[in-house]
């Protein structure tokens, strides 16, 4: 049964987690969903499946999807950008014409822009000024919170009306929504673990065990941390929900792209060969190099994330990578 909160919410991306919010809306209001794909809106509209992301959830019965960006932005109340980084700007763009007036924008994304660097939400208010704009971010894996199991996300914005309306769409019996004011920190926890998820992944498919992710996992949370309190961020974000939860869960799961694609790579295949079977986007594999550029800017050392760009776009092997990290000169954890 639907409980109508008067608020109509527009989802545009229908990806695994863009579907899996849009149908998490969908029992709180009034949802629509925008499929580039005529053949997907159509299949979710028929069957209430995604069938090519999540063919084994059933999505709300009320959820609707539509190929036509302006029918779904069209007098929404709430936009929520669930596009990778990649293309994010160039469909926004194509949305913004559509929306209305000091309608909300909200970043599922994770990731930076590939040739500004940006993060999404900066990116939302160069196309979208005047639009208030929030972040969706935490350990949150598609495929679990579809089936109800128990989670919680963070929304991250300077100011508390949307987070309230926010709160009001997405929370239900098995997801806490808690809020963050720091968005500089969330946003870029949100970028730079999917690239230690890689890493992580890689030390799996090369046969190590849980010394060695526990160690590429807590010292991916110094990058994290580092990276992100040179941008203004602050440090006990990075140790939320936001940062070490997604953290956590991104590098310790299979249902993750980006680990999925380091344990590929851990057992030898080819990038080329890992990204042409696979119908999702791993981030971490494009936005690595804007996230080391990124740091460089900012005089901030990340070995981890250097050793993943040397792997994902110079060719260097997983264990060439993994040399070069155990080599480097020993220094002081806090640093």
């Amino acid at each position: 049964m639907t409980i109508t909160t008067g608020i109509r919410v527009a989802v545009v991306g229908a990806g695994s987690w863009g579907t899996t919010v849009a149908s998490l809306c969908a029992t709180n209001t009034s949802t629509m969903l925008w499929a580039r794909q005529p053949d997907l809106a159509g299949s979710i509209n028929q069957s209430h499946r995604n069938q090519f992301y999540l063919p084994e959830i059933v999505l709300h019965q009320t959820l609707r999807a539509s190929a036509d960006l302006a029918e779904v932005v069209g007098g929404a109340d709430l936009v929520l950008m669930a596009v990778p980084s990649h293309g994010f700007r160039d469909v926004l763009q194509q949305a913004t014409p559509f929306l209305g007036a000091g309608v909300p924008i909200v970043s599922l994304a994770k990731g930076l822009e590939r040739k500004t660097l940006l993060r999404m939400s900066e990116v939302i208010r160069e196309v979208a000024p005047g639009h208030p704009v929030a972040v969706i971010t935490g350990p949150n894996l598609a495929a679990e919170i579809a089936v109800g199991q128990p989670a919680a996300c963070v929304v991250a914005i300077d100011g508390s009306d949307i987070a309230a309306q926010l709160k009001e769409v997405l929370a239900s019996a098995t997801l806490r929504v808690y809020t963050n004011s720091d968005v500089v920190g969330c946003e870029i926890a949100g970028a730079v673990k999917n690239v230690i998820a890689i890493a992580a992944g890689m030390a799996s498919g090369m046969g190590f065990g849980d010394n060695s992710r526990a160690a590429l996992i807590t010292r991916g949370l110094a990058e994290m941390t580092r990276l992100a309190m040179a941008m203004g961020g602050e440090a006990l974000t990075l140790s939320g929900l936001a940062g070490m939860g997604d953290l956590i869960a991104t590098c310790s799961s299979m249902k993750s792209r980006n680990t999925t694609v380091g344990v590929r790579l851990g057992h030898g295949e080819s990038l080329d060969d890992i990204l042409s079977s696979m119908s999702m986007v791993a981030e971490g594999v494009k936005s690595s190099p804007s996230v080391l550029e990124l740091a460089k800017r900012n005089g901030v050392d990340m070995p981890i994330t250097e050793q993943v760009v040397a792997v994902c776009r110079d060719g260097a092997t997983a264990n060439e990578a993994l040399t070069a990290l155990m080599s480097r000169t020993s220094k002081s954890e806090i640093l």
